[in-house]
């Protein structure tokens, strides 16, 4: 499943690149929301993925702090 290997990747990464793919994965964020304000955005379906991709990572960093 990729999902899986998605979070394998997460898991094996430093805490700055997780902190990187973050910031970048927030950024795509605000872009899709504004391109489906605007009526641009063709596959609204990548926001969810997206937002859960967000929450995959917030969670790595959280189970590597402790």
């Amino acid at each position: 499943m990729k999902t899986n290997k998605y979070v394998e990747d997460l898991r094996a990464k430093t805490p700055a690149e997780l902190t990187e793919e973050l910031v970048a994965a927030k950024k795509e964020l605000f872009n899709l929301r504004f391109q489906n304000a605007t009526n641009q955005l063709d596959n609204t379906a990548r926001i969810k993925e997206v937002r859960r991709n967000i929450a995959r990572i917030q969670t790595v960093i959280t189970a590597q702090e402790n």
